[in-house]
């Protein structure tokens, strides 16, 4: 029976992200787990639009945007010692990660 396990990293900050993943490769290249990835996802862009002066200039606008990037690591067949690895993961503010089997 195949298991596989999929871990999804999301950041606003692509280098963190990057250094996240590349310490979840060592780790599963180090336990001997067999790993798909990392595979880049679509970068979620969001911006805003605010006036600049709250009484006049209409037409005077700021934007800011806000970058979301994603990653996905499939992990094939997780050894216990993976997972007990990941368990004990210090993974750095700013960057979420998700698990799911």
């Amino acid at each position: 029976m195949n298991q596989e396990l999929r871990i999804r990293l999301e950041s606003y900050d692509h280098r963190l992200l990057d250094d996240t993943v590349k310490t979840i490769v060592n780790i599963s290249n180090s336990t001997g787990s067999k790993l798909r990835g990392p595979i880049p996802l679509p970068t979620k862009k969001e911006i805003f639009t605010i006036l600049r002066s709250p009484h006049v200039n209409k037409s005077s606008r700021e934007q800011f945007e806000r970058r979301t990037h994603k990653r996905l690591i499939i992990l094939e067949n997780p050894q216990p010692k993976t997972m007990e690895a990941l368990k004990r993961l210090s993974v750095p503010f700013g960057v979420e990660v998700t698990f799911k089997i």
